[in-house]
């Protein structure tokens, strides 16, 4: 799997807002290193099942979560950013 570009979704950037500057920084350097390597052990990346199929999770760290689908545009995969937040945020 790869990623070529990212496309933020409303719900994904209030999300994103409402986190603390300092995961909207940790963010923000996990999408760099999912760009540059999606398999990055790190990023623990896994599809998700039942409400979330179709969907795929990566860590940003600690608790911290980051939601997206993947599709593929000519030669090109974008990852459409749903949701960011902890554990209990996304699934609670």
């Amino acid at each position: 799997m790869r990623i070529d570009s990212f496309h933020l979704t409303k719900r994904y950037l209030k999300h994103l807002t409402a986190l603390s500057p300092a995961k909207q920084l940790k963010v923000r350097e996990t999408m760099r290193l999912a760009l540059s390597d999606i398999n990055a052990p790190s990023l623990r990346l896994h599809e998700l099942k039942g409400e979330f199929a179709g969907t795929y999770s990566i860590s940003a760290g600690g608790d911290l979560r980051i939601h997206f689908e993947l599709l593929q545009q000519d030669n090109e995969f974008v990852a459409v950013l749903q949701s960011v937040g902890t554990h209990s945020q996304l699934y609670g």
